[in-house]
């Protein structure tokens, strides 16, 4: 009898423990798939670059806790506006000078992020920041940068790409431009559309659309030929 009872407890404590396994591993693969959909290319890049997928998960939970505590904030109207003269005019200088083009779109693209509440001292810091809610950009931010450290080695085909790269951060950057931000442009919205609220359709023609373009539909022109003595590229 005794030895019956003793076979029982271990079938119960074997059938336990392979239920806590079971929920283990199940939340083990829940939480894996989580972290492919929200990285996507960028959580094989970690697993292959810190060597396993449980450090690669810890390296990814460890990033969105930093993120967590950082003021991001979308850029304000006045902000967005600034920095898309400033893309128009690195745009056209890449037809003249497609070195200077990338290092200036380089330098944009880190003051837009400052502008946000990213930290920017550091390239790898920053892009691993950027990747918590920004995945897919941020792997186009990693290879225009990659490209403009190549230097003098890059060709002028390779730099186009590049500024292409970051045209796409670019765009993500002022998407939710003046959501949330008290700047007076905010404010005026604002009123206008309390304004447009009182008086009903009557109020329809008040030109509260504030859409503007952002200039980064178009890709930068290669038909142009360059000189081949084009100074190289020192990003900074």
């Amino acid at each position: 009898m005794q030895a019956d009872q003793t076979t029982t407890f271990l079938i119960i404590i074997a059938a336990i423990v392979i239920v806590l396994a079971a929920i283990w591993f199940f939340l083990r693969q829940r939480k894996t798939t989580k972290l492919r959909d929200r990285y996507g290319e960028e959580y094989d890049r970690t697993v292959d670059r810190v060597g396993g997928r449980g450090k690669a998960e810890r390296n990814l939970a460890e990033r969105e806790q930093r993120v967590s505590d950082f003021h991001i904030r979308p850029l304000t109207l006045a902000e967005r506006d600034r920095f898309t003269a400033e893309w128009h005019e690195t745009k056209t200088l890449f037809v003249d000078s497609p070195q200077e083009a990338v290092l200036r779109g380089d330098r944009l693209l880190g003051a837009m992020m400052e502008a946000r509440g990213f930290p920017v001292e550091n390239f790898d810091r920053r892009y691993e920041d950027l990747t918590v809610d920004h995945a897919e950009v941020a792997n186009h931010y990693r290879q225009g940068h990659e490209i403009a450290d190549k230097g003098g080695d890059a060709t002028t085909e390779e730099m186009r790409r590049a500024l292409n790269h970051y045209e796409k951060l670019f765009a993500d950057m002022v998407r939710d431009a003046g959501e949330g931000v008290g700047d007076q442009s905010g404010e005026v919205d604002n009123a206008r559309h309390e304004a447009h609220t009182e008086i009903g359709d009557a109020g329809a023609d008040t030109g509260t659309d504030t859409a503007v373009d952002t200039g980064v539909d178009t890709p930068v022109d290669t038909t142009v030929t360059y000189d081949s003595a084009e100074r190289p590229i020192r990003p900074g």
